[in-house]
């Protein structure tokens, strides 16, 4: 089953797609966020259809502690919207610390995140869509 993941961000939407066996993840780019605009659940549909997307996976913003934030209420509401408007299966992920692996994976490739925002994004939902895959039962 091919998964379209979505790291949910207040400037950009990054996002990663899974291989048709739902084993590899592989960076699918970004959509940027207008500021102050609600969340572009039809681009996310577009991106679903133009990746061939079986399902979701949504990053859960959580605290460092595990908890809930603010933020998880979008993310929460954003994969109940997709199942609602595509009949696709979401599945909401603790995305703590995606984003941080995804720069350290890019700067120990001796990379560089200056500029590279989108690209940042991207990966860290191809890390959220790793995680997922792996950790299934």
């Amino acid at each position: 089953m091919r998964w379209l993941a979505i790291d949910l961000g207040d400037a950009r939407i990054g996002f990663a797609v899974s291989d048709p066996l739902g084993m590899i993840a592989s960076p699918a780019g970004f959509h940027e966020r207008r500021k102050g605009k609600k969340i572009p659940v039809v681009a996310i549909i577009a991106k679903a259809t133009a990746t061939e997307a079986e399902g979701f996976v949504v990053g859960l913003p959580l605290d460092g502690e595990g908890n809930e934030t603010v933020r998880s209420t979008d993310a929460r509401w954003l994969a109940g919207e997709l199942t609602t408007r595509t009949g696709l299966p979401a599945k909401l992920v603790d995305e703590r610390y995606t984003t941080a692996m995804a720069r350290r994976a890019i700067r120990e490739m001796g990379g560089s995140t200056e500029g590279r925002r989108g690209d940042v994004d991207a990966l860290a939902a191809t890390v959220l869509l790793q995680h997922a895959l792996d950790s299934r039962g």
